[in-house]
């Protein structure tokens, strides 16, 4: 069975409960042979913490939330995408950098790390070469040394996930 989401956005707080019983009668009247389920959803996405000439890679956010604000280079992975080859894409995208990934950092799932809603991100600690440059949803892009990147403020909670990987390393 191929299963589909039709993703509806709603502000915190808004009952979505008539909308949702119209959309399956809806359905359900017009295509009685599709099963109308509908559930909340989670986002899944990718951050990356690379190490590129003697530092950490930081974008700064083009986009709300947290824009102007600094994060890791990231994004969502899409649908029959491996996070592995999402977070090289995201990577190549934001950053212009090729990516070794090294390892698994970890598994972030706490409901609200992401004002947008529920989001898992998979982070990976890797490898940077190629040319610095932003792009996507990046306004902005640098390297911060080392030993002075715990001293920035990041989005989300990019800060753990940095802590986390320079333990690792």
């Amino acid at each position: 069975m191929d299963r589909y989401v039709l993703l509806v956005k709603a502000p915190k707080g808004v009952d979505i409960s008539p909308i949702k019983e119209e959309l399956k009668e809806f359905l359900s009247e017009r295509h009685p042979e599709l099963k109308v389920e509908l559930h909340r959803c989670i986002g899944l996405t990718v951050d990356l913490v690379i190490l590129y000439r003697e530092g950490v890679v930081l974008i700064k956010r083009k986009h709300e939330p947290f824009k102007d604000h600094f994060a890791l280079p990231g994004g969502f992975v899409e649908y029959g995408e491996p996070v592995e080859d999402a977070a090289v894409r995201e990577a190549k995208e934001e950053t212009g950098l090729d990516v070794r990934l090294l390892r698994l950092i970890g598994v972030y799932s706490d409901p609200n790390r992401d004002p947008r809603g529920h989001t898992v991100t998979v982070a990976f600690l890797a490898l940077g070469t190629g040319e610095l440059k932003a792009g996507d949803d990046a306004k902005d892009v640098m390297v911060v040394p080392i030993d002075e990147v715990n001293e920035i403020p990041l989005a989300f909670d990019h800060e753990k996930i940095l802590r986390d990987a320079l333990e690792l390393r």
